[in-house]
């Protein structure tokens, strides 16, 4: 696989390296408020048909690339390709979201929990990695992700979306040693998986980590980071040549950020909660920073958004690290032209922060 690149303004934020300006890609960059995305996904059925088949996510990975210049493409899957993989039963129920026909209540349940194979139950998702790296013929780097092992823990307990967390926190305090061995196993499926990523060609990859922000400080420490630590221990960090950097995100995390770097990353997702002028300060050259412009913004006219983007910018300052994101994924319902308008204005006012 080659690795040369026609556009590594991403890669080259990641690692500190001088950029022309800075890069910018957002979180579900492929997703509903494309219609092009409607369509292919009306045509594929259900979502977990589209996730499943190679070439519908690829197209779906490379659509928002079409419309807009991005600096980077992010693999179109789901956080739970690994709790379906490990055989929960995962569905999606109409304005519900993603749920599991069977969901952990017991320590017995987890020990009968397989750590599956990437290259076997999890083969589509690599299928889909090399299909995308093939046809983006080196435009931008391709990004992989899965879910953390708290957040992945979450879904699983719980069985599918919750406001209160009590099933996952009942495990927590009431039976600890069982919540370890299932966020054991999650690590080391995780850690397989993005490996097994890294082989098929990502370039670089995330670890979204949705629901840590619900823990106490303690708690974030003992049941979300010490395994997202373990995981990037474990990651392949060279590939084609290259390094592969690993971002970690915490919604709601802004203010774990120096423990988050210490785990040995590259780069930290932040949130809209966070000033990005702050965390610079707290994490210096540690690590990059991604984000973190709140998605709503782009329901507002394009002035306004040009306005947060100038704000955010100037929050930063000048010099590399810093790659231009929304503090968590773009909402359905927002129109294109308006993202678009971000991109824009990201590309023309980001390069006077950057002397070269």
């Amino acid at each position: 696989m080659s690795n040369a690149l026609k556009n590594d303004r991403y890669l080259r934020a990641l690692a500190h390296q001088p950029v022309d300006r800075t890069p910018i890609w957002m979180m579900r960059q492929a997703g509903r408020y494309l219609p092009e995305y409607r369509e292919i996904r009306k045509e594929a059925g259900d979502f977990m048909t589209l996730c499943r088949n190679p070439e519908l996510a690829c197209e779906v990975t490379l659509q928002p690339l079409r419309r807009f210049p991005l600096d980077a493409a992010i693999l179109f899957s789901d956080i739970l390709t690994i709790p379906d993989a490990m055989g929960l039963g995962l569905y999606f129920e109409a304005g519900e979201g993603p749920r599991f026909e069977f969901p952990l209540r017991s320590f017995s349940d987890i020990q009968k929990l397989p750590v599956p194979d990437p290259e076997d139950e999890l083969r589509y998702v690599m299928d889909a990695v090399r299909t995308i790296r093939r046809e983006l013929k080196g435009e931008v780097p391709l990004i992989g992700f899965s879910g953390s092992p708290w957040t992945l823990a979450t879904y699983m307990v719980e069985g599918g979306s919750t406001k209160n967390f009590a099933l996952i926190k009942e495990m927590a305090f009431a039976e600890p040693e069982a919540l370890h061995l299932l966020l054991h196993k999650l690590a080391q499926s995780v850690t397989s998986y993005l490996n097994a990523q890294i082989a098929a060609g990502a370039q670089s990859v995330m670890i979204f980590d949705t629901w840590g922000g619900v823990l106490s400080p303690r708690d974030y420490r003992e049941f979300s980071l010490s395994y997202m630590r373990q995981i990037v221990e474990g990651l392949t960090r060279e590939a084609d040549g290259r390094h592969v950097p690993v971002t970690l995100f915490t919604k709601n995390g802004g203010q774990w950020l120096e423990a988050m770097a210490a785990t040995g990353c590259d780069a930290l997702g932040i949130d809209w909660t966070t000033d990005l002028g702050d965390a610079r300060t707290r994490v210096g050259q540690k690590v990059a920073l991604q984000g973190n412009m709140d998605p709503s913004v782009l329901y507002a006219s394009p002035e306004r958004i040009r306005q947060e983007v100038q704000i955010i910018l100037d929050s930063y300052g000048s010099g590399s690290g810093h790659v231009f994101n929304l503090g968590h994924g773009i909402h359905p319902g927002v129109n294109p032209e308006h993202a678009g308008a971000f991109i824009k204005a990201v590309q023309e006012l980001s390069a006077g922060y950057h002397n070269n």
